[in-house]
């Protein structure tokens, strides 16, 4: 049996929001295994719902470009935020990912030269870090393309234009016009920032996630001591909600508040000239995944000062 740490406590406690005894039990019942700790909590009806992506700690800025029919996202991390507002690294965000929409994956782009024609993309990052002094990372990059249409984007929290915190790519294939399908994915874009959408369709939901969703609702269902063929029924109808929380087609758009976004869709279609169809989208926020020490500030000062 896996050793139930007070580290390992804290961490449940802080993705299940779940009590610290609670959690204990939990990671006991399940011999520490963390995702299956949260799933029981989740059965127990003591946690709300599993975080899926751990805290965000990673500084720098993601970028994003489009052109037309094709857009791409590209993550360069950093040490610290101070990183983010220098002007030589902005500009370095920006041009690499303009290049991202020349280039087929990340390693491409590594090795793709900067616009000047001069280095290597990864040689201009070395150049930074040396003059910066802090280390840095061209982590990933993701593009999106239609035959015909537009992919739109959109930069939360930016730091300056096509920069910022949280990237957005949407495909919108139609041969309507391009103007009026540009606005439309802008919007769109703007509610996949907010909402964070894990899959376009119902059938795009990968069949893990399903699984252990419907395993969740299964046990909860029993608690009402329903029989199972009610039990069944219920889990089929709290996976429609299940749906609409993670799938973008499903959601309640954010922008009105009362249709969903393939209403929205349907609806533009008619004003756009021609039948519109989202084919895909991308989200990427900055440090989603990466875990960065915690450190406490008073307690290395104490350290510093010998106390």
């Amino acid at each position: 049996m896996a050793e139930i740490t007070a580290a390992l406590v804290k961490e449940l406690r802080e993705k299940s929001g779940a009590g610290m005894m609670d959690c204990k039990k939990a990671l006991a019942e399940v011999a520490g295994d963390l995702e299956a700790a949260i799933d029981w909590l989740r059965k127990k009806g003591l946690a709300a719902a599993a975080k899926k992506a751990g805290r965000v700690a990673a500084e720098g800025l993601v970028g994003v470009a489009s052109e037309g029919t094709k857009g791409a996202l590209v993550e360069v991390n950093s040490e610290t935020d101070f990183v983010a507002r220098n002007e030589s690294f902005q500009g370095f965000v920006t041009a690499v990912s303009k290049l991202a929409l020349t280039v087929s994956d990340v390693e491409a782009l590594k090795n793709a030269k900067m616009p000047d024609g001069g280095q290597m993309v990864s040689e201009k990052l070395t150049q930074l870090v040396a003059t910066i002094g802090e280390n840095m990372n061209l982590r990933r990059m993701a593009a999106l393309s239609v035959p015909h249409g537009v992919v739109a984007s959109y930069i939360h929290n930016a730091a300056a234009p096509g920069i910022g915190k949280i990237g957005v790519l949407v495909a919108l294939e139609s041969t309507g016009d391009t103007a009026k399908l540009a606005a439309l994915g802008k919007q769109i874009a703007m509610h996949v920032a907010a909402a964070n959408p894990q899959a376009l369709t119902t059938d795009a939901v990968s069949a893990a996630d399903l699984d252990r969703e419907r395993s969740v609702l299964a046990e909860q269902a029993r608690a009402s001591g329903k029989p199972e063929e009610i039990i069944a029924k219920m889990v089929e109808g709290r996976l429609r909600k299940y749906y609409e929380d993670v799938v973008l087609l499903e959601q309640l758009y954010v922008i009105d508040g009362e249709s969903r976004v393939k209403q929205v869709v349907e609806k533009a279609a008619m004003e756009i000239g021609a039948p519109v169809k989202l084919t895909g989208f991308v989200r990427m926020a900055l440090g989603e995944g990466i875990e960065k020490e915690q450190t406490d500030f008073a307690a290395e000062v104490a350290a510093a000062r010998g106390n």
